[in-house]
């Protein structure tokens, strides 16, 4: 629920305004069904994009459908799912979350997160293990366009140095601080922004300072010693 007095709204709005003018505004569009989504997401823990795709792919070249990973020798997906890393966690999680969702639904779906309230739809997620605040807030956006903001690494990371949430919130609880906050219109838009920002200028070991259009709304630039913000602006 958005907090219409939160302190923090005119310095949003502004910086709204400004990853939209460097990045566009994004329309929502499904990505994965929700299902797919699910696992995606299950593969994507500790990995990069590029492990996780081959993963992803290699799954669904092996197997048919979810019904026939979920009934498989847990050896044979763990060795399809190999690329994306610790697949020897991940592949009994994905048949678990199959099998919770099964046992829970009476089949492979998730089509019934459409009509719950989204705190109803995220409690019924994360209570599937290897599923998380973040990875519910995915699935709900990603695949199914329910108005919630996932937080991940560079989420987490840009808006804690932008001061948009504490400087010891949690990734966790950064979920509910920015969902006060940002207007649900752009938890797409804004996800987006966000990553594509921290991925090519607000990187976490060497932020590119000098060519950041949100400096100047940064707490982690103005925290600097000012030779340390003039080395990062040469740089």
């Amino acid at each position: 629920m958005i907090d219409e007095a939160n302190p923090l709204t005119p310095k949003y709005n502004i910086i709204a305004q400004a990853l939209a003018h460097e990045y566009g505004y994004p329309t929502w569009r499904q990505h994965y069904p929700p299902v797919d989504e699910m696992v995606d997401c299950i593969l994507s823990q500790n990995t990069n994009d590029n492990n996780r795709d081959k993963a992803f792919a290699a799954l669904k070249e092996r197997f048919a459908t979810w019904e026939e990973v979920r009934d498989a020798d847990p050896q044979l997906v763990v060795e399809a799912i190999r690329p994306a890393g610790l697949a020897n966690q991940k592949g009994p999680r994905i048949q678990g979350a199959l099998r919770h969702v099964t046992d829970q639904v009476g089949e492979i779906s998730l089509d019934h997160l459409n009509d719950m309230p989204v705190d109803e739809a995220k409690t019924w997620l994360t209570s599937i293990n290897g599923i998380g605040p973040k990875t519910a807030a995915i699935i709900l956006l990603f695949a199914l366009n329910k108005p919630a903001l996932p937080v991940d690494t560079h989420v987490h990371r840009v808006t804690k140095r932008l001061g948009l949430i504490g400087p010891k919130t949690s990734a966790e609880k950064a979920h509910d601080e920015l969902e006060a906050l940002v207007p649900q219109d752009d938890f797409y838009p804004f996800h987006l922004q966000i990553i594509w920002h921290g991925r090519q200028v607000c990187n976490a070991r060497k932020p590119k300072c000098g060519a950041c259009v949100l400096r100047p709304h940064c707490n982690y630039f103005d925290s600097l010693p000012p030779e340390e913000q003039a080395e990062k602006l040469a740089t």
